[in-house]
């Protein structure tokens, strides 16, 4: 007696629509919360805002010195903005392969390009918040702080000043995503990123390697700006008083023409354009286990 042929059954899926893109930033934008570790980091960054706005405040109480400028509470609240939400950055790709999840992402989402999208319009929206913070933050301890030491608040930030801090802030965001996109490892990312900003750059309480380099050696002072993104949009980045500081003191003449902006956008290019486009090809040809 024969067998029968079991019946072959076929499922036809080309009439389901696909996955919304805001779904997929939502579900992105939960990813990065809904864990114990990233709901610390932003508890963290938080509290470091918060600890940094007592801490300068008390310290003008009790010190009797004039209370930072508004460019100064924007260069000190930065901090804490660049030294950790990049993180998140770095973690919202590389999660997906350390904890071996990718497989289930890309099953529900077969276009790569679409999450990896996703993913970048989730944090970038959890950088600006964390931003709106610190501007916040820093606008109330400028006023706080010029009651305390019983004068008037100092606004010397200009709006070209603002611009740049920001989109410093933004660059140094899309950097640790690209690093995470093209190293797929949350350790490795997370070394390369630190050891740029913080030892080859440096940041506002301590000078960088190149840094250092670029204001003592002449070679330097012709060189590192194309590799720097730091050096690059620092002469766009300092207020009037202080460049005229630098010209007088150090006999530094800041290019701010078609020179300083091709410095901008080469530096850019090496640090966020290169990984971001290097990363996103290796994710989208990666072998998924």
């Amino acid at each position: 007696m024969s067998d029968l042929a079991a019946p072959q059954l076929t499922l036809d899926v080309s009439s389901t629509p696909r996955v919304p893109f805001g779904r997929l930033v939502l579900v992105e934008w939960r990813k990065m919360l809904d864990t114990r570790a990233g709901r610390w980091l932003l508890g963290i960054t938080a509290g470091l805002l918060a600890l940094l706005s007592a801490v300068i405040m008390l310290v003008v109480a009790l010190a009797d010195i004039s209370p930072p400028t508004a460019n100064d509470w924007l260069n000190i609240m930065t901090i804490p903005v660049s030294m950790l939400v990049p993180v998140m950055a770095i973690t919202i790709v590389t999660q997906e392969w350390s904890q071996r999840t990718a497989m289930v992402t890309f099953a529900l989402e077969a276009s790569r390009l679409r999450v990896v999208l996703a993913k970048l319009l989730a944090v970038m929206a959890l950088g600006a918040a964390t931003i709106v913070l610190a501007l916040v933050l820093g606008l109330v301890g400028n006023v706080i702080g010029a009651g305390i030491a019983g004068v008037d608040a100092e606004w010397n930030v200009t709006a070209s000043v603002f611009v740049w801090a920001l989109a410093t802030q933004v660059l140094y965001l899309l950097m640790g995503f690209g690093f995470g996109l093209l190293l797929l490892s949350s350790p490795a990312a997370l070394a390369l990123y630190y050891v740029y900003v913080w030892i080859l750059e440096g940041g506002v309480l301590l000078p960088g390697i190149m840094y250092v380099l670029y204001f003592t050696m002449d070679w330097a002072q012709s060189i590192l700006p194309w590799i720097s993104m730091r050096l690059a949009m620092l002469p766009y980045q300092l207020s009037d008083a202080d460049a005229r500081s630098f010209e007088s003191d150090l006999g530094f003449s800041f290019d701010t023409g078609a020179l300083g902006l091709a410095r901008v956008l080469t530096s850019v290019f090496i640090w966020v354009g290169l990984p971001l486009i290097l990363g996103t090809w290796r994710l989208l040809r990666a072998e998924v286990k």
